[in-house]
């Protein structure tokens, strides 16, 4: 099963300051900046996947600049990315549409033809065919019944999309593997759509529209669709939010999928913000020390203004905060000290009050908890990854981008173990015969 990391042009200074705070002054973002796999000194993932929306144009404003996009036709992925040594070759490059950039559009505003042209002339291994993301679902819905007329729509669109999309592959001779993506209202009509597109010849499908479903209402889907296609028919989950719980899904035969979770969480996530191997096959997870930047963070910088507080009463507490965090990693500050001083900071974002009218809350003592186990257990000095080599305890402190995608970028690596060890378990627990039912068109 192979962990595809979509990337948003998630790159890290190198030589960021942890202690001034800032980058060199000549600074290019991207020129100088590193990938993940250039940081880590090796690829935390199986192949990288880049959204055409992401990318960007006159039609849809993605996150790329407009010199960025440029370059990014003219060389290709793999050199864009920097995935063109030796060490690299190996990683596939996922290519897809970004439905979820268009999704208000009544129609996407790519074609068949285009995006072909694109994937191949980007020297992409794989490529999507063109979607339309439907955001409905009824988990009992039988068949391809139910679905609103824009649903229903849409799902047209999309087979008819991939029809052309893979007419036109066959008559260039791609490079890249084509991948039908299934889009549905339903377990049903997710199935019957997975029923056509391998009517049309595709042997590799990307199960679109699961980022918003549950883990249960995903696994009705895959067992329609399982039943619907052949065993030997690969497939890729687009966007699975779920990346945690990819273990329960090992029945389904998941052939790659890909996602941005672990990266996501160590900054959008409440309590679940830096990954550690735990007992057996599971994963442990400690929460990040908030220290925002107190001239710069708005909630503090509002109650500057209606004179809740001195700007720089707020520098002093952010400079104890983070004084006491780094003498505690030296072994120069006791953990009660450093905690106290982190939650007096802390009670400006939480409570907007002093630490004195609200250390006792609910909301400050679950916070105190938290934070007590991530400053006992140490998780950083726990890790020999190159991030939490450098970086220490800057690499737990939940502070500006250079920190936090630091520490997604450690998630990865630690999230890609995981998913070795899932592999692992699997190939020694491997029956000699798959179970596997025969779709209707093996009967």
């Amino acid at each position: 099963m192979k962990f595809v990391f979509a990337d948003s042009l998630d790159y890290v200074d190198p030589n960021f300051d942890f202690i001034a705070d800032r980058s060199p002054a000549e600074r290019q973002p991207y020129w100088d900046d590193s990938y993940p796999h250039e940081i880590l000194g090796y690829a935390p993932y199986d192949g990288v996947l880049v959204s055409r929306g992401i990318i960007g144009d006159h039609r849809v404003k993605g996150k790329y600049t407009a010199s960025q996009a440029r370059r990014f036709e003219l060389v290709g992925a793999r050199k864009f990315l920097r995935l063109d040594k030796p060490a690299f070759a190996h990683l596939d490059i996922f290519g897809d549409c970004g439905a979820f950039s268009y999704v208000s559009e009544e129609r996407p505003p790519y074609s068949a033809v285009e995006m072909v042209e694109f994937y191949e002339d980007c020297g992409f291994t794989h490529g999507c065919s063109v979607d339309h993301i439907i955001f409905d679902f009824d988990s009992a819905g039988s068949g391809v019944d139910g679905g609103s007329a824009d649903a229903r729509n849409r799902f047209d669109i999309t087979l008819e999309n991939a029809d052309a999309f893979r007419r036109e592959a066959e008559q260039i001779d791609a490079s890249f593997t084509p991948l039908g993506v299934v889009q549905g209202w339903s377990p049903g009509s997710m199935a019957e759509a997975a029923r056509r597109l391998v009517a049309m010849g595709y042997d590799y499908l990307a199960i679109g529209g699961m980022v918003p479903l549950k883990s249960p209402e995903i696994k009705l889907c895959l067992d329609a669709i399982r039943d619907a296609v052949p065993w030997s028919t690969k497939l890729h989950i687009l966007g699975f939010a779920k990346a945690d719980d990819i273990d329960s899904f090992h029945g389904f035969d998941i052939a790659s999928f890909d996602t941005t979770s672990p990266l996501i969480r160590a900054f959008k996530d409440a309590k679940q913000n830096y990954y550690l191997p735990g007992e057996g096959l599971a994963l442990h997870y400690f929460t990040a020390i908030r220290v925002p930047q107190a001239i710069e963070n708005p909630k503090l910088q509002r109650s500057v203004k209606k004179g809740v507080f001195r700007a720089e009463d707020l520098l002093r507490m952010e400079a104890a905060a983070l004084g006491s965090l780094r003498a505690y990693d030296r072994g120069e500050a006791e953990l009660e000290e450093t905690l106290h001083n982190v939650l007096v900071y802390s009670a400006l974002l939480v409570e907007e009050k002093s630490f004195d009218d609200c250390g006792g809350s609910p909301a400050m003592a679950k916070l105190a908890a938290r934070y007590r186990r991530t400053l006992a257990e140490r998780p950083w000095k726990r890790c020999g990854c190159a991030i939490c080599v450098s970086a220490s305890v800057d690499v737990i402190i939940f502070r500006g981008s250079n920190r936090n995608k630091r520490r997604g970028i450690h998630n990865l690596a630690i999230y890609k173990s995981h998913i070795e060890r899932l592999d692992l378990k699997r190939a020694i627990n491997r029956p000699t015969e798959l179970p596997r039912r025969l779709c209707a068109a093996e009967q």
